[in-house]
């Protein structure tokens, strides 16, 4: 299949840049530094140098493609604005440059349990469409979902939760270096209720999203059913690198305070940041579980990793390649 990744050289896009290769597609990736994406290149991914404003070089990397994996997104940003420029309108023009092409491609959007909002203790969220997000970010997310519903192409949209895994740099890296110290930080009574997905179980699930017949105009929850708690995490992230961990809790107050001053500060200096106060929306709720159910049953996919052997692999990589 010939098939277009969007933020191939971030995170959850490199992994599925991976599978591709190693299942034989052939792939173009949309790259904003083809000196950043080099290493695709020499792998013999085709880059089309653009971003999601650059309607030509849009049309140009998806002419022809039999699917667009669009794994690109703003995480941090100076305000809601920008999210949405990036989020919601970065969709909604790479759906449009599918349309303009001929409109045959399936279109896979790499979402966000943020999109729905949380969930309450013991009943994990389902796609039942009572989406509540809580910070900028997640509001993007789901006007970036409501933007491609708008168009005639096929498509599917994939929410997951929390990402973890080898070469992640933004979601539990820090965790992994804090609780070297003995001691971690955890929101609130660490009672919070978390699903979770390794990225190699992420890719996978993208590639079913993109290839498998019947999900088209479909929204999914894809995760590892597994429940845990924050508090039950860091204490596995310790064990991991061999710590008996010491949580520290962080009342909700100190960290909406610091929160305020570290998104105050960013958007004075004109700085993009994940850390604004609204963050303190998702770190103090009853929890943050979805059910893939919905997804099992419609393609077969299933997690490999439950939360202690994907920690263990995520330490040992880390390990490895001397990130810790």
């Amino acid at each position: 299949m010939k098939a277009l990744v969007t933020g191939a050289t971030g995170f959850v896009g490199g992994h599925v840049i991976d599978q591709l290769l190693d299942r034989g597609d052939t792939v173009t990736a949309l790259v904003r530094s083809p000196a950043k994406a080099a290493s695709l290149a020499r792998r013999g991914v085709v880059l089309v140098h653009g971003d999601l404003d650059n309607h030509d070089a849009l049309r140009r990397a998806a002419a022809g493609q039999d699917v667009v994996y669009h794994a690109a997104a703003l995480t941090g940003a100076v305000d809601e604005a920008e999210f949405m420029s990036a989020n919601r309108d970065g969709t909604a023009n790479l759906a449009r440059a599918c349309v303009r092409t001929g409109g045959q491609q399936r279109m896979v959007l790499i979402s966000s349990m943020a999109a729905g909002g949380p969930a309450r203790r013991g009943t994990p969220r389902t796609e039942d469409g009572h989406d509540q997000p809580v910070t900028m970010y997640g509001r993007s997310k789901l006007a970036a979902e409501r933007a491609l519903r708008g168009e005639q192409l096929a498509w599917t949209i994939l929410r997951p939760p929390t990402v973890y895994g080898p070469r992640d740099r933004d979601n539990l890296l820090a965790v992994f270096r804090a609780t070297r110290l003995g001691f971690a930080p955890v929101f609130g009574d660490g009672s919070m209720e978390i699903s979770l997905i390794h990225v190699v179980d992420l890719a996978a699930a993208i590639l079913a999203a993109g290839t498998h017949p019947g999900l088209g105009g479909r929204l999914y929850y894809v995760n590892h059913p597994e429940v845990v708690t924050s508090a039950a995490l860091v204490r596995t992230i310790g064990r991991s690198l061999g710590h008996e961990v010491r949580l520290v809790p962080v009342p909700e107050w100190l960290a909406r305070g610091l929160l305020s001053v570290s998104g105050l500060t960013a958007g004075l200096l004109h700085r993009k940041t994940i850390l604004r106060a609204d963050k303190a929306n998702e770190f103090y709720q009853e929890a943050w579980t979805a059910d893939p159910c919905a997804f099992v049953t419609a393609t077969g996919w299933t997690a490999d990793f439950d939360m202690l052997g994907g920690i263990v692999n995520t330490a040992e990589w880390y390990q490895a390649n001397g990130w810790l």
